[in-house]
């Protein structure tokens, strides 16, 4: 199987920043998209492709910045200049064909992120 453990999230006065991470481990052959969702609804927030081409929600760009290890099976989510309105729990999902050759999506455990006014 497949797991995801996300770290870095927290409080934070409106205008700061926070740094998320994501690491893959378990029977991993290859990850393809990773990517980051927020809320109940798990709304896109930012996701990358193993080539590196980024894609953003309207609400976050030019704040907030993906990035990825391959090497390390890590994604990250820099987040700068947060508003309130961006309190959430973030989930990481990664897109990931196994070791028994079998392709699907994975998800982590969440990490709160709360922005104060």
């Amino acid at each position: 199987q497949v797991q995801l453990v996300e770290s870095g999230g927290g409080l934070v006065q409106a205008g700061g920043s926070l740094r998320l991470s994501c690491a893959a481990s378990g029977s991993i052959f290859v990850i393809n998209a990773m990517g980051w969702y927020r809320g109940k609804q798990r709304e896109l927030v930012a996701t990358i492709t193993n080539g590196g081409s980024t894609n953003y929600a309207d609400s976050v760009k030019g704040r907030f910045t993906i990035s990825r290890d391959n090497a390390k099976k890590t994604v990250y989510l820099q987040m700068n200049s947060l508003k309130p309105e961006d309190t959430a729990v973030y989930y990481c999902n990664a897109l990931v064909r196994t070791t028994d050759w079998d392709v699907r999506g994975y998800w982590g455990q969440g990490t709160q992120v709360t922005v104060s006014s």
